[in-house]
C-alpha cells in the first residue's frame, strides 16, 4: 500500500467547516473542523477508488490565500 501526502484547506461558512483538497478537486463539510477533515478523508478515499492515485503528484506547495476582484453584468 502507498502513501500520499495530499495537502487541504479548512473554513468556516455559516455552521459548517469546508474542507478542501489542493491536489485533487474534493471537498466535504462538517460540523468541527475534525469532523470536516475526516469526511475529506472519506471522501478521498471514495475518490480513489475510480481514479488511482498518480504515481507522481504535482504538489501544491505553500499555498497563498489571495483575493480576485470580478466584474460581471
Amino acid at each position: 500500500m502507498r502513501k500520499i501526502d495530499l495537502k487541504s484547506v479548512v473554513w468556516k461558512e455559516g455552521r459548517y467547516y469546508i474542507s478542501q483538497c489542493l491536489d485533487v478537486d474534493v471537498s466535504s463539510f462538517g460540523k468541527t473542523k475534525k469532523e470536516a477533515l475526516a469526511m475529506l478523508e472519506d471522501a478521498l478515499n471514495l475518490y480513489f477508488e475510480d481514479v488511482p492515485p498518480p504515481k507522481k503528484t504535482e504538489r501544491v506547495k505553500r499555498p497563498v490565500i489571495a483575493s480576485v476582484q470580478l466584474q460581471y453584468a
